[in-house]
């Protein structure tokens, strides 16, 4: 009897010791396959996470007693950053508020947890929904914004900020910093060639992050060394490429050709060692490069691809799909040559991307989404653009670090996105197959976790079957 007293009261020590040691974790990742960014290597991990937050990684041999209030098992799942889609734009003005506010549920159900809003004319809507998503109260993904573009007098774009003069330089990137904006963007309709080199140098004081377009007035070694952080497309990319840059460059700056006539002589002026010169300075200056494959080969091909069966259209409002109609109008209107020379220059654009990643320069997977741009749908086109990128002859190790993982190394947002790792936000996209086998596997998404919330498979395709296609209207208040 001595024996049962004794032993007793240590068998309920025991039991009472294990359940103090255990881990407490809002949500259990278990035994997925993590894909590792960097090297591209696999290890079945399983991921504790607490306050939206990247507590503790473990390999799943490994064993430690937790309590979580949810658990997920992930076997057989392939896991990722989510995924970023490094061009967006919210745009059209107050009768299209609801409808932009719309694409962020498609963000969100294509797995895509944060997006770089590269500039528009709804940022007081766009500052709101960024406030309400990462206070939890907004279903959608972080964002990262210009807020207006900044441009010439008589810009293109409506809200954009227009520099005529020095003192508006620094007027407009007063604006920016009293919003504040992410990043700086500029665009080429009407600035100066000489006051947008001047307006990114005094960015570059700021230490504001530029990106954006180029006045085909300046050659692109111009607008490198006057410190911009990023491309916007590669018409200027390819200037800077070809041999007769600094000729066609003359015969704008004199009025002598537009823009589309330079493309034709700048592609037939493409030579490698001029193209490798300007690689080296591109990477050298911690330049990335936005591609938009994916827009440039839809708008090349509207006069062939008939789109009115697109699965995605039915989630365009009706005003979306109106400002799609300038593009598709202007194609019906082109010249046989005309299109022929598009359609050249997106096979060139892919060749360009590919030659842009062998040297080692930094691309960003950008969709170039939202109104005006015509059957790039936000959500689905960042998938389509990592195809385009295979396609045309990047791995998809290659194509995926494009995505989550260049975008926060852009932004200077790696530490805490970009990465699985300790510490880092718990933005993650689980597949259910290997991505680095087949690019089109990052639409087969499992499930989504974002802002300490799950979502399964069911709940990704609700957000897409209850996202609200009514009319559009103008928004009074609502934003």
């Amino acid at each position: 009897m001595r024996i049962r007293y004794v032993l007793l009261p240590l068998v309920f020590l025991f039991v009472s010791c294990s359940e103090a040691t255990k881990e407490r974790f809002d949500l259990v990742v278990q035994n997925g396959n993590v894909i590792d960014l960097e090297t591209g290597a696999i290890h079945e991990q399983t991921i504790f996470i607490s306050n939206g937050r990247i507590k503790k990684m473990m390999t799943s041999d490994g064993n430690i007693p937790f309590e979580a209030t949810k658990t997920i098992d992930a076997s057989g799942k392939y896991i990722l950053p989510g995924f970023w889609d490094n061009h967006v734009h919210f745009r059209g003005g107050d009768s299209l508020i609801k409808a932009n506010k719309n694409f962020l549920n498609l963000f969100i159900a294509n797995g895509i947890t944060t997006v770089r809003d590269a500039g528009g004319d709804l940022t007081t809507s766009v500052m709101k929904w960024k406030t309400e998503i990462a206070e939890g109260n907004l279903i959608g993904p972080t964002i990262f914004t210009s807020g207006p573009k900044i441009d010439g007098p008589g810009a293109t774009w409506a809200g954009s900020l227009e520099v005529e003069t020095e003192a508006d330089i620094q007027k407009a990137l007063d604006s920016l910093e009293r919003i504040p904006t992410d990043f700086v963007k500029f665009y080429d309709s009407s600035i100066s060639g000489e006051l947008y080199l001047k307006t990114i140098a005094e960015a570059e004081k700021r230490n504001r992050i530029t990106s954006g377009h180029m006045p085909f007035t300046v050659r692109l070694a111009e607008t490198v060394d006057s410190g911009i952080d990023a491309i916007e497309h590669l018409y200027y990319v390819m200037k800077g490429c070809a041999s007769n840059e600094k000729e066609v460059t003359q015969q704008l700056r004199d009025d002598e050709i537009g823009f589309w006539d330079a493309m034709p002589l700048l592609m037939a002026g493409y030579q490698d060692t001029t193209a490798q010169k300007t690689f080296s300075h591109l990477k050298e200056n911690d330049v990335y490069v936005v591609p938009t494959l994916h827009i440039g080969k839809t708008l090349s091909y509207l006069d062939e691809v008939d789109h009115s069966k697109d699965a995605y259209l039915k989630y365009m409002s009706d005003g979306i799909i109106r400002t799609y109609e300038g593009r598709v109008n202007r194609v019906k209107n082109s010249s046989e040559k005309a299109i022929a020379d598009r359609k050249a220059l997106d096979a060139f654009f892919g060749e360009l991307t590919k030659k842009l990643d062998d040297a080692g320069v930094g691309l960003l997977a950008g969709s170039d989404s939202g109104a005006y741009n015509s059957y790039t749908y936000p959500g689905i086109s960042l998938h389509q653009e990592l195809q385009e990128m295979v396609a045309n002859g990047l791995s998809p190790l290659d194509a995926l670090r494009t995505s989550a993982y260049n975008g926060a190394r852009f932004l200077k947002q790696d530490q805490d996105h970009g990465t699985i790792a300790e510490g880092k936000i718990a933005d993650l996209v689980l597949l259910d197959a290997n991505p680095l086998d087949n690019i089109e596997h990052t639409k087969a998404i499992f499930g989504v976790i974002t802002k300490g919330k799950t979502y399964s498979k069911e709940q990704l395709n609700e957000l897409l079957e209850t996202a609200d296609h009514s009319p559009d209207s103008p928004s009074k208040g609502e934003s």
